[in-house]
């Protein structure tokens, strides 16, 4: 008696996440990479980005968003564990959350032992060996491109020559000499330009299609699901099926110049020298380069866009679509020649803003819009504060949830971006007004409402001392309760 009892107790608490989850709405939780604000949602007019408008028409759109650190592996340690990046351990794209703070629930893993079926295609975690696998998913995919006529060309010829690029001693040949063929073959050196496929030839096509096949073939079975799409593009190479390319014309893209005197005024660590790999020159305008690497940046993210789209399709065919929750982000920014910069890597605006649109079902109002501050590390709590999941109780992010609801509702007060320069982290803080930064040689203040573009920095003008006083003072507030939950403090892990 006392082993069929234990059976009906181990059978009973199998159980029990499925029956808690009924009735829970599904998510949908879509992270691009390296997409910054050129989308028509965030008021950049030159794109055509339909899919995210047609998102914001029936959800909520934040004009105000900020990632925690702009480069990839520790933005995603942070959103996902919904703590900030001193408090993870994760600031490089090599560490790892499961050893830098060991048992930290992440975001999915909460939805998964809450009863959800969990799936992950494309780029959520910062790669492979990041990914959490089991512990998170159901179900995980990765996919790459097909492999580009050009390069296909390419590697006949090779072979014809050296035989089979998959032999061992050929491999490393093949890898030196590709990357000479075109642009389209130089990956992160980087390459850009028309792909020569076909948008279902492109991971982010494969990845829409899969998250599009899970919803259409109910792999979830009876309990909700989440899945978590990671679109790779707009991040580099800039390859997109040739089409996109044709819509922005070189002749046709708009920017202004950075102001040759920028870099007299700012503190130099505040730069990043990706610059150089990308072909620039510090204080030297290349208009030619520049224009050719907008357009490929502007094909890809109108590329994605339509990819996203195939996933709103499936929702709305098979009856979900008012029973799904959306989140349609990015990790962080990307300059494209702003400040002579390029990339990531920053604490320009350009590089901590993001997209953000939320749609709730029967939460959000239909084409709602709120200029509130928030940030990456507030979607934790607010995605388990709408499905009624227990999260854990040292998240440092804050519940969005009073914001979708009244769009009126105010942001935070400030929010708070760190980025590795050597051994120590340069900070942001960012206001309703100002945006002040810290570095080891020197400090920047700009004034937001008067100066969006970040071309005058007030850090050495008599006039500002007051708020410079009040942003040296907020700084330090945040960076202490920022760096509260790393390993070895009370209640860091659960």
């Amino acid at each position: 008696m006392k082993t069929l009892a234990f059976v009906l107790n181990l059978i009973f608490f199998a159980l029990l996440p499925s029956v808690a989850a009924a009735g829970k709405p599904n998510v949908i939780f879509i992270v691009c990479d390296d997409l910054n604000t050129h989308v028509t949602t965030s008021g950049y007019k030159h794109i055509q980005t339909p899919t995210f408008e047609k998102l914001a028409a029936s959800g909520m759109s934040f004009g105000r968003a900020y990632c925690q650190y702009p480069v990839c592996g520790p933005s995603r340690a942070s959103f996902l564990s919904g703590l900030y990046p001193e408090s993870t351990g994760v600031i490089d794209n090599f560490s790892d959350i499961r050893q830098t703070r060991p048992g930290t629930v992440s975001l999915p893993q909460a939805f998964k032992e809450s009863g959800y079926w969990t799936a992950s295609t494309g780029k959520i975690f910062h790669n492979g060996k990041a990914d959490h696998g089991e512990l998170a998913w159901n179900e995980v995919v990765r996919f790459e491109n097909d492999e580009m006529p050009i390069e296909a060309a390419a590697r006949k010829k090779w072979e014809a020559e050296h035989g089979p690029i998959t032999r061992p001693r050929n491999r490393k040949a093949w890898r030196e000499f590709l990357p000479t063929v075109a642009k389209q073959t130089r990956n992160q050196a980087p390459g850009w330009g028309p792909s020569g496929l076909t948008d279902a030839q492109h991971r982010d096509g494969k990845n829409a299609r899969q998250a599009a096949e899970w919803i259409d073939q109910k792999s979830d079975g009876e309990k909700p699901f989440f899945i978590a799409v990671g679109i790779h593009k707009p991040h580099v190479p800039f390859l997109a099926p040739d089409k996109y390319f044709d819509l922005y014309p070189l002749d046709k893209l708009q920017y202004e110049p950075a102001p040759p005197d920028f870099w007299k005024q700012a503190p130099r660590t505040a730069m990043c020298g990706r610059y150089k790999s990308m072909g620039f020159e510090l204080g030297a305008e290349n208009d030619p380069l520049r224009r050719e690497l907008m357009q490929a940046y502007h094909a890809c993210i109108t590329f994605i866009d339509a990819q996203i789209g195939m996933i709103f399709d499936s929702l709305k065919k098979n009856g979900q679509w008012d029973n799904t929750i959306i989140v349609l982000t990015s990790d962080h920014g990307f300059q494209l020649g702003e400040h002579f910069m390029w990339g990531k890597d920053t604490l320009f605006e350009v590089c901590n803003r993001v997209p953000l649109i939320i749609r709730v079902p029967g939460v959000t109002t239909d084409g709602s819009s709120s200029d509130g501050l928030v940030e990456l590390v507030d979607l934790y709590p607010t995605l388990t504060d709408l499905c009624g999941i227990s999260a854990p109780d040292d998240l440092q992010g804050k519940s969005l949830v009073p914001m979708l609801k009244d769009p009126s509702a105010v942001g935070k007060e400030r929010v708070y971006t760190v980025v590795s320069r050597g051994k120590e982290l340069g900070k942001a803080l960012r206001s309703d007004r100002w945006r002040y930064s810290r570095w080891q040689d020197g400090e920047e203040l700009y004034d937001l409402k008067n100066d969006i573009k970040e071309h005058h920095n007030l850090a050495n003008s008599p006039e500002s001392k007051a708020i410079l006083v009040k942003m040296r003072r907020d700084l330090a507030e945040i960076e202490k309760s920022a760096a509260s939950k790393k390993v070895g403090s009370a209640n860091s892990v659960r």
